[in-house]
């Protein structure tokens, strides 16, 4: 399908400090893309070179075919969420977004709908006549997102749009995010990862500046390759479960009491494994307290930098 996103050995200076260091990643065509990375990683510094807002120091960068910079041709096409954006005090909501929907060049007849619609789309729509100034902090990352989302972009960079939201708010914002899966390209940089496991199929670690590890979520995580089953204290059928014919290799780690049982993806899936494995240690009478697949993005993330 190709690449929404290609950065090719991307380096940028700021003095004498290198923010982010000869890096190339790929963001495929339909993806939901998590940018993933301690803080000090260079997510931002990528993030805001992609948008436009910088100029890389060497490399070269495509968003949609063409150079970030190239404003009259991505117009329309590409929707930014930035980290810290802040909306007009004195403009209504229905003010500001019509002015985006006119700076995305959308034809004069359509701003109307288009900006009801994707109000509705954020739980907004009794907003339009608000000014911005009396929204709340959820209020206003919502009409943020709106803002993003405005006339059905190709290409939506989110910079992390559930900062700061309590609990509430930020699932109904990755809720609003995964409705969009399919329709437009996502790429989202972001400290949860939690949220980014659960919504993005494919991410890329970086550290100092440095691409770690870029793949499908899947194989990020290992979902495809392991399960883990906690277990309480209590017996361990281990052999047993070495014997299943779709396992290749089980361990035990006694600290976390965490049974890792680990298979051959091409031959079978991890809902299968899960399944056999349960029925040998329900069998056994071993006592579960929780299943996963894979290692889970925080383990790894932690592992790999």
């Amino acid at each position: 399908m190709g690449d929404a996103i290609t950065l090719e050995t991307v380096t940028r200076r700021f003095g004498p400090k290198t923010a982010v260091d000869g890096l190339s990643l790929h963001v495929p065509l339909g993806s939901v893309f998590g940018l993933i990375g301690p803080n000090g990683a260079g997510k931002t510094t990528t993030f805001s070179m992609i948008a436009g807002y910088m100029r890389p120091s060497s490399g070269s960068i495509r968003v949609l075919d063409f150079e970030p910079d190239h404003t009259d041709a991505l117009r329309g096409k590409v929707g930014v969420l930035p980290q810290d954006a802040v909306l007009p005090p004195l403009e209504t909501v229905g003010e500001f977004l019509t002015s985006m929907a006119k700076l995305q060049d959308l034809p004069k007849e359509q701003i109307g709908k288009a900006v009801t619609d994707v109000l509705a789309e954020v739980q907004g729509s009794t907003w339009l006549g608000t000014r911005c100034s009396a929204l709340s902090h959820g209020m206003a990352k919502r009409v943020g997102l709106a803002q993003a989302l405005l006339g059905n972009p190709d290409l939506i960079l989110l910079d992390e749009p559930t900062a700061g939201l309590d609990p509430r708010m930020a699932h109904e914002v990755r809720e609003i995010i995964t409705r969009r899966k399919g329709r437009s390209t996502l790429l989202i940089s972001s400290h949860n990862l939690h949220e980014l496991e659960q919504i993005c199929d494919h991410a890329a670690i970086i550290d100092r500046g440095k691409l770690v590890i870029s793949g499908s979520m899947a194989d990020l995580t290992a979902s495809s390759a392991e399960v883990r089953i906690k277990l309480a204290p209590g017996p361990v059928p281990f052999e047993q479960v070495q014997q299943l014919p779709m396992v290749t290799r089980v361990e035990f780690v006694d600290d976390t009491r965490d049974l890792v049982v680990y298979f051959e993806n091409a031959t079978t899936d991890a809902e299968t494994v899960i399944g056999a494995t349960l029925g040998v240690l329900l069998h056994a009478q071993a006592r579960i307290s929780g299943v996963t697949k894979g290692k889970g993005l925080e383990r790894r993330v932690m592992d790999l930098t």
